[in-house]
């Protein structure tokens, strides 16, 4: 099968991209511009994923299409928002591969969408899945809780305050849930729904087999690091539900308040996407000591 891939070259792109290779499906990557030599099987053309003219062009021979594209955190003077790259990315792409004559889509949205959700990007995200779903397309969405892996930005960046801090900030009491699920377990699933036919029309929540807290997230990262505790510093929730608001535009603060409110709001599932998709998920320990150990 010849695959469109838009996102192909982020976090979630570069791992779903060699799963598609390894079953023998050939790809054709949305790029801004041309980056070293490709893969074999994967030819990069050079578009941007907000134009109607260049998508549909690198749509030409493909059998289906796949849009990973997404931001956690906008910038809205560098032309970086959620209803440009949420809503706007995957209209365009949606209608291009209608266009195009491809009937069989794949859609990365995120855990937590809803229509009424108190964050921005939840309910963009939402937004970018209506039109998937008012589509002629024969479509799969994807939901997935954090994920997690080589070169993530999440993992890796708690660890980098486990190893240099004395004692690592917490928001609040530290006990929100997440349920991270690692990249090359999504990718797995991205791949596999392209082969069972049962998978169009339906919606799947992602998330891996380990629910911990945001305190009991730290102390595995430490105990994968070689650490006996990880002192931890908690910071009250409602001075920082003060403070965020007010320092979020600072492009060097780590937080928004759509990021708060989603971090409160937890990020876990049942796991009933394993019925489909009949796997083992790589555990929180393993897949942390196959990149930070």
């Amino acid at each position: 099968m010849r695959i469109f891939v838009s996102g192909g070259t982020g976090f979630v792109g570069k791992h779903l991209c060699r799963v598609l290779l390894a079953r023998g499906h050939s790809l054709k990557v949305l790029v801004h511009r041309r980056v070293g030599t490709p893969e074999h099987n994967v030819v990069q053309v050079e578009g941007d994923v907000t134009s109607p003219e260049s998508v549909l062009s690198a749509m030409a021979g493909c059998d289906a299409a796949i849009n990973l594209v997404g931001i956690i955190r906008e910038f809205p003077d560098r032309g970086i928002t959620f209803q440009k790259l949420h809503v706007q990315a995957t209209a365009t792409v949606v209608d291009m591969a209608v266009k195009a004559g491809i009937s069989r889509y794949l859609h990365m949205s995120a855990l937590g969408v809803r229509p009424e959700a108190v964050s921005a990007y939840h309910r963009s995200k939402y937004t970018a899945e209506e039109h998937v779903r008012s589509s002629p397309l024969n479509a799969t969405i994807f939901r997935p809780s954090v994920i997690f892996g080589p070169e993530d930005a999440f993992i890796n960046q708690l660890a980098s305050l486990v190893r240099l801090l004395p004692a690592v900030p917490v928001i609040g009491n530290g006990r929100y849930r997440l349920q991270p699920i690692h990249v090359d377990d999504v990718a797995r699933c991205f791949a596999m729904a392209l082969e069972n036919p049962e998978t169009i029309g339906q919606t799947y929540a992602l998330c891996g087999p380990d629910r911990v807290s945001y305190n009991e997230l730290l102390d595995l990262v430490g105990a994968v690091l070689g650490k006996k505790r990880v002192r931890k510093v908690h910071a009250p929730l409602g001075l920082m539900q003060f403070f965020v608001p007010l320092l979020q535009n600072i492009p060097s603060f780590p937080l928004t308040v759509d990021q708060l409110t989603m971090l409160l709001e937890e990020s876990i599932c049942d796991g009933i996407w394993q019925h489909s998709f009949p796997f083992t998920p790589t555990s929180l320990k393993e897949g942390m000591c196959s990149y930070l150990c």
